[in-house]
């Protein structure tokens, strides 16, 4: 039987690691004013030179966590504007930078969409998700939420961004077949890796 998920959505938060109750907090940080990479909502994304920037332009890029939306002033109306994705490029009044909201908790777990049936053997390795092509573009212009999988051709045991936990608690998940719901923690967090290069 296939999934009835045909595409990848990203990683929506669904609980913390442990089962400690998950607030969905998120926190602020900043994009610079006219980056010129497409963020979008669920994206995995990480922190470079004080900026958020694509999390996902390597199956091993480390991260800080899942993007949730933005807000700036806008150049041509000056008024505030909400959105769950970043278009680029955006410039907003007088070049301020735009807030990004992150889920950015080192312990959240994700659930995300498996391109392929995985072995049970490979629950406790590491995924990635979906690389974009250079210009942040894994992601629906419409919506604004991100169309990414993570890739079971990437499956390792320790180098990639996520680790895959289990798989998801849907009745409808058939195991042995694509786009299976799989739950996934960070593998490569800035905040707990010590290696990390922030620059």
């Amino acid at each position: 039987m296939a999934n009835r998920q045909t595409a990848g959505f990203g990683l929506v938060p669904v609980g913390t690691v442990g089962s400690t109750p998950s607030t969905q907090g998120q926190g602020k940080y900043f994009i610079d004013a006219a980056y010129d990479k497409n963020l979008y909502q669920n994206s995995a994304v990480q922190s470079k030179v004080g900026y958020i920037k694509t999390g996902q332009a390597a199956i091993t890029n480390k991260t800080i966590g899942v993007l949730n939306g933005i807000f700036y002033n806008a150049a041509t109306t000056l008024k505030p504007t909400f959105s769950n994705h970043y278009a680029q490029p955006i410039t907003p009044a007088n070049s301020e930078d735009i807030t990004a909201f992150v889920h950015d908790n080192p312990l959240q777990l994700f659930i995300g969409v498996l391109d392929a049936a995985a072995a049970q053997a490979d629950f406790g390795r590491t995924v990635g998700v979906t690389v974009d092509d250079g210009n942040g573009n894994v992601g629906n212009s419409s919506t604004g939420t991100s169309t990414a999988t993570l890739t079971d051709a990437t499956i390792h045991d320790t180098n990639n961004a996520f680790r895959l936990l289990r798989s998801a608690e849907d009745p409808e998940n058939d195991e042995n077949a694509a786009n299976r719901s799989v739950i996934v923690c960070q593998n490569l967090n800035q905040y707990l890796t010590n290696a990390v290069t922030w620059q």
